[in-house]
């Protein structure tokens, strides 16, 4: 990983134990370990889009649900993109991503803000996808869009495989991130007339 833009943070209860490591200058490498092997696909996914160097460790109750460790990996990885990016100067701070995946059409639009917000429209076919449930991706976009700080924004525009859907909102996710945070030179301080993000 570079020296630049990068963030490591543990974050340990006594339902999971995670560690994630960032850098938004990477090249899209990864090494994803969570326990719930489509969660762990679809990480990779957001990282290889999003061309940034990602690893994720954990290791969580999956002998309750995969609620909290999809839930932990979330509210890791959202303090990892703002740790790494906390001054926010010269982003472009707005992306957004249209990805089709087959039949299904998704779009993700976000504001690097410092306000977190979430609205999410998904409707998906089938309660699980692999060892995942589909309810969880709406909690993994609140707890990441919350923790990062970041205004976001997830639709699935139509579509019927979950698989398809839910693959194209990550891979969405990534490209839209990677626009938000990619720096222009001529953007001096922050995008913003307040002066502050």
């Amino acid at each position: 990983m570079s020296d630049l833009r990068k963030a490591s943070i543990t974050r340990t209860t006594k339902e999971t134990d995670i560690n994630v490591e960032i850098d938004l200058d990477g090249e899209g490498n990864y090494n994803i370990e969570t326990g719930i092997g489509f969660f762990d696909h679809m990480l990779t996914l957001f990282a290889k889009h999003g061309i940034l160097d990602l690893e994720v460790k954990a290791r969580g109750d999956l002998y309750v649900d995969c609620h909290h460790t999809i839930e932990d990996v979330g509210i890791t990885l959202g303090k990892c993109i703002e740790k790494a990016d906390l001054d926010k100067a010269g982003i472009k701070r707005y992306g957004t991503s249209f990805v089709p995946m087959d039949e299904a059409l998704c779009m993700i639009s976000m504001d690097m803000s410092g306000r977190p917000y979430l609205v999410f429209e998904g409707d998906f076919n089938s309660q699980k996808v692999g060892d995942m449930d589909t309810e969880m991706v709406e909690e993994f976009f609140r707890a990441l869009a919350f923790n990062a700080g970041i205004t976001l924004h997830a639709k699935v525009l139509y579509g019927k495989n979950a698989h398809h859907m839910i693959e194209g909102l990550f891979k969405a996710l990534g490209r839209a991130l990677r626009e938000a945070v990619t720096k222009d030179e001529r953007i001096k301080g922050v995008m913003s007339t307040k002066g502050n993000l």
